[in-house]
């Protein structure tokens, strides 16, 4: 199963094309590298190196999507990726607020919702674990609404979105994103 979905993954991105990669070759490459931590279900701190990963737990509270907001603002000024930044907050508060509205239930104990920040070579990645086991569903386009867009959003500033089901409980749901390459010489 494990290899079948990073096969799917795989098949999926170069079905659907890279903005930016025409071969897929390397983005599935690192796609695979990247989200390799999410089918193990954790991207717990521990896990990551300090360079290219940062995990937050956050609270089943609505003050944890400007928390949300403010880790990733933080994470990306450090890792100097700050052109990143409105695309990866938009997304990371819209993926952090479906898993508050949709698989938590409200005041639920401890930190249910992990939101992680992954870096590797050109592309990153955010993403949001929660305990839920139940698919994120893309809702009609209905553009007066006040509710309902937030995966139109996240599939508009990402390079490429999913969700996988975790091996005891939940799931995690992802965002890739391509990071903008510094021509050489330039320092940054």
């Amino acid at each position: 199963m494990h290899v079948q979905t990073l096969l799917h993954l795989g098949a999926l991105i170069h079905e659907h094309g890279s903005r930016g990669d025409t071969s897929g070759a390397c983005m599935r490459a690192e796609a695979a590298a990247v989200l390799e931590p999410l089918w193990q279900g954790v991207l717990a701190p521990e896990r990551l190196a300090a360079a290219n990963g940062a995990t937050c737990e956050l609270p089943a509270a609505p003050e944890s999507v400007r928390e949300a907001r403010r880790f990733t603002r933080t994470t990306l000024q450090r890792w100097d990726l700050t052109g990143l930044r409105d695309s990866v907050e938009l997304v990371a508060s819209e993926l952090v607020t479906n898993a508050l509205r949709y698989a938590v239930p409200a005041g639920a104990p401890g930190s249910p919702v992990r939101l992680s920040l992954v870096r590797w070579t050109s592309r990153m990645v955010c993403a949001v674990r929660d305990p839920s086991a139940v698919a994120p569903v893309t809702k009609e386009a209905d553009f007066v609404a006040e509710t309902g867009r937030g995966l139109h959003l996240v599939d508009s500033f990402s390079e490429n979105w999913g969700w996988h089901p975790l091996n005891g409980a939940g799931k995690v749901v992802w965002a890739l994103f391509l990071v903008p390459s510094v021509p050489v010489g330039i320092p940054h």
